[in-house]
């Protein structure tokens, strides 16, 4: 069975920092198109960004410029760094691996 799974959620203030973090034991993220996605109470799931194996990156309009996406190989890890955190960034927080696998979310909160 293969888990993903996410960490570094939590409760932070409107222009703070939080680092997330993805890994699996039973995937190689080093050969895996992988994807940070995010859904908030009452709203679809959305994508929040993307890094291929080769690590070209892609982000959602509005995290541009505040995330960064990242991958670190030799930990099978990948990582969300989102600074200037909004409000409107609250969400649960869900990793994904070749648009196929999913973890169980980790939640972030942004007060105002």
């Amino acid at each position: 069975q293969v888990q993903l799974v996410e960490s570094g959620g939590g409760l932070v203030q409107a222009g703070g920092s939080l680092r997330l973090s993805c890994t699996s034991s039973r995937i190689s993220f080093s050969v895996s198109a992988m994807g940070w996605y995010r859904q908030a109470p009452g709203k679809q799931r959305e994508l929040v960004a993307t890094i291929t194996s080769g690590s070209s990156t892609n982000y959602a309009d509005s995290v541009k410029g505040r995330f960064t996406i990242s991958r670190d190989n030799a930990k099978n890890t990948v990582y969300l760094q989102m600074n200037s955190l909004k409000p409107e960034d609250t969400a649960v927080y869900y990793c994904n691996a070749r648009s196929i696998y999913w973890g169980k979310g980790t939640l972030v909160t942004v007060s105002s």
